[in-house]
């Protein structure tokens, strides 16, 4: 198939293209470099420097004529959204219609979403958090990804275009970039290998569900020949709070340095897991890689590399 991937210089998104040419597809990336780095870009994908508002796109994606198109391009920082709900919007609500825009015109059969699990449902009811949870999202960023997902529905529903909508826990995993609020796992192993001390927001009993990035990537290679449409949680139903995750850490780098801890955030939810049961009946997924696992991992890839 030929499978356009938005924000595929990113953390997630060049994991989910290097899979994809595994698997033998046809790879082409929309990035504007805003967030990803370009030595992330498989060598084999075709890659485009563009903005996903750019006027242009629709013409670029008419030439190119995509099966499938991966939606991972977006503003993902929650505090920003909180700082600059303006600039949320227009990247993950207006950005994701132009997408739209362009993908019903060119043909495209799919649309593959990444949405989030925990900003989407705002502080959870139940533990952990199945598809049907109420959704109140408790930030600006949590408010354009569900509307996307709103947009998503109206265009299959108006037009025809099919799509899938991954709500995603935690990810974490070799390149993540330490940059900005959005990966606490590599903003504190970037910390702890340069002898610093992190920033614990408020008092660190915040739970998230961490799922390591490999596993997403094998549920988005499950949809692609899924005849599935709707929202599925991608997470692995456990809570960890940070002070949890930071010790981990600590333990695993040998570092003694304590973290000190700051105001609590605006717009954080306090507890956040989410349920996967719907993610194995339908697709036959569930997470595979723990925690401790995943953090030997990252903590080995960081050392060897330096963490944007």
């Amino acid at each position: 198939m030929r499978i356009v991937v938005t924000g595929g210089a990113g953390f997630i998104g060049s994991h989910i293209v290097d899979a994809y040419i595994l698997a033998g597809h046809e790879l082409f990336v929309i990035d504007n470099l805003s967030a990803g780095d370009k030595r992330n870009v498989n060598k084999q994908a075709a890659f485009y420097s563009l903005d996903i508002l750019d006027p242009t796109l629709p013409k670029l994606l008419s030439d190119i004529s995509p099966d499938i198109l991966s939606h991972h391009a977006a503003q993902m920082d929650l505090r920003r959204s909180v700082a600059d709900p303006l600039f949320d919007a227009r990247v993950n609500i207006l950005g994701l219609v132009h997408i739209l825009e362009a993908s019903k015109a060119c043909g495209v059969k799919k649309v593959i979403y990444a949405s989030s699990g925990g900003a989407v449902y705002g502080e959870q009811q139940t533990f952990p958090a199945r598809e049907d949870h109420p959704t109140h999202p408790e930030s600006p960023y949590g408010v354009s990804k569900l509307s996307g997902e709103y947009y998503l529905a109206y265009y299959q529903t108006a037009f025809g275009l099919s799509h899938v909508i991954l709500r995603y826990g935690n990810v974490y995993g070799p390149r993540q970039s330490a940059k900005g609020e959005a990966g606490v796992i590599a903003i504190f192993i970037q910390h702890l290998l340069h002898g610093e001390s992190p920033t614990i927001n408020g008092d660190g009993k915040q739970t998230r569900d961490y799922v390591y990035v490999d596993d997403v990537v094998a549920a988005n290679l499950l949809v692609l020949s899924s005849p599935f449409t709707g929202r599925v949680n991608i997470g692995t139903g456990k809570e960890t709070d940070v002070l949890t995750i930071y010790e981990l850490l600590r333990d695993r780098i040998g570092s003694g340095i304590k973290a000190v801890h700051g105001p609590p955030k605006k717009g954080e939810q306090r507890r956040s897991s989410l349920d996967t049961s719907h993610a194995r009946g339908i697709l036959g997924w569930s997470p595979r890689v723990p925690l401790g696992t995943g953090l030997d991992n990252t903590v080995e890839y960081c050392r060897q590399v330096s963490i944007p």
